[in-house]
């Protein structure tokens, strides 16, 4: 669900009552990786909220820009993507068992509602994937 948005107010707004829930998380988001500056993120498929930047490179050779950890809301749920792979295994794996009743793939997290979702692990999740952003040592994103 691509929600029309030019500011990360106007996003929250946007998604409706589940603004509500996307402003907790980014809170928690912003308080445990400040060093990871917050914008509106936009694709062609999605928009949502991005903190820290890479250049991300695929197979192809194509680079874009792309976020270290990525907040949105779709259709009929939340994302939360921790876009880091320490030694090859990217955080949302390594802490899918402690997160709650949540849907994992490799860098994103699923969950209906932020009640499901073990903010405390968040919290953990989020210092863990900026400390690794600032030391660009021994992981891949």
């Amino acid at each position: 669900m691509k929600l029309e948005a030019h500011s990360r107010t106007e996003y929250f707004a946007a998604a409706g009552e589940r603004g509500t829930g996307l402003r907790r998380l980014d809170k928690i988001i912003r308080q445990s990786a400040p060093g990871l500056k917050p914008y509106l993120l936009e694709t062609e498929s999605m928009a949502g909220l991005g903190y820290g930047k890479y250049r991300y490179k695929y197979a192809s050779g194509r680079e874009v820009d792309w976020c270290v950890i990525g907040l949105a809301a779709q259709k009929h749920h939340f994302s939360l993507y921790i876009c880091i792979a320490p030694n090859g295994k990217y955080l949302a794996e390594l802490y899918r068992d402690r997160l709650g009743k949540v849907s994992c793939g490799k860098s994103c997290i699923r969950f209906k509602k932020i009640e499901d979702l073990n903010l405390e692990v968040v919290r953990d999740i989020c210092e863990e994937a900026a400390a690794l952003a600032e030391s660009k040592e021994n992981f891949q994103m």
